[in-house]
């Protein structure tokens, strides 16, 4: 591929909650970074283009240069919900014409930039959840992130789904209340808990996850909830890596709130990610492109 023809490379990573996109220039040094709103392609291609855009613009203005024209950049974009094809597809006809679209999960580029392409496993946990490792020899293993409501084992709008459960229970009488359950109802807002569900998606869950994490010093629903999510993402460490050999990083927003309530022997293997997805996206690209890992040409 004829590389003169971007002007720069842009890394994304999206998710439930937010998203991040980095600058970077054809020897793959940083030039600009900028955030935007969620863009999980379960939201829909329109709204996740919104914010991947949203992000770029961000970023650019960062780096305190004006955005060249779509053929002139060359994007890799790790998209929570990226599994499913047909999300994918639709995507690809919302984009503009790039010089360069690689479309991947962001479990692959947060595992890139966790280890910085070295064997490694990787859980992110934030709005959703997934983990994915990758052995020495090359062999890639993926856990979860089957998509909210029915997968996601873990993750905040797994928490917050358990936190609404709880709340309509205690509503009717067939539970005991307490200042959990009324704040979860508090904040689900004025129109009532019933609106609040039929309009929620998995990003409304998910932002029940901090009243959860935070009655679960002091009340046992809201532990027992947090307990069984710890539960949960270590099963997802466990089909990674059976042997329990590789390093293990987490990332995402959950990442470190849940980080005490895990078994100590996971906590103990555990590790800070060398990056994040973004910077990982950035690697996928410069490798797609036949660069090494800091732009040099690879022989």
């Amino acid at each position: 591929m004829n590389r003169s023809r971007f002007d720069v490379l842009v890394g994304v990573d999206g998710g439930g909650s937010r998203t991040r996109a980095r600058l970077a220039d054809m020897e793959g040094r940083p030039l600009g970074f900028g955030t935007a709103g969620p863009s999980s392609l379960a939201l829909g291609a329109d709204v996740a283009w919104r914010a991947i855009e949203a992000a770029i613009d961000a970023a650019f203005t960062d780096a305190g240069r004006a955005r060249p024209a779509p053929q002139r950049l060359a994007i890799a974009a790790g998209l929570a919900g990226a599994q499913h094809r047909p999300w994918v597809q639709a995507l690809w006809l919302a984009a503009p014409r790039f010089g360069m679209l690689e479309v991947e999960s962001d479990a692959c580029t947060a595992l890139l930039g966790a280890h910085g392409g070295a064997p490694g496993a990787v859980i992110a946990v934030g709005t959703g959840s997934i983990g994915m490792a990758e052995t020495a020899d090359g062999e890639r293993r993926t856990a979860g992130g089957w998509g909210f409501p029915a997968g996601d084992e873990g993750s905040g709008a797994w928490m917050g789904l358990r936190a609404v459960a709880h709340a309509q229970a205690v509503m009717d009488q067939r539970r005991e209340g307490g200042p959990f359950a009324q704040a979860v109802i508090r904040a689900c807002g004025e129109n009532g808990l019933l609106a609040w569900c039929v309009a929620a998606n998995a990003h409304h869950f998910a932002s029940l996850a901090p009243l959860v994490l935070a009655h679960a010093r002091h009340d046992a629903t809201a532990r027992a909830i947090v307990d069984a999510a710890a539960a949960e993402l270590a099963r997802i460490a466990a089909a990674l890596d059976p042997a329990a050999t590789l390093p293990l990083a987490w990332c995402g927003g959950l990442a470190a709130p849940m980080a005490p309530y895990l078994d100590a022997a996971l906590r103990a293997r555990s590790r800070a990610p060398q990056a994040d997805g973004a910077q990982g996206a950035l690697l996928l690209l410069l490798r797609r492109l036949g660069l090494g890992e800091h732009g040099d040409a690879t022989p």
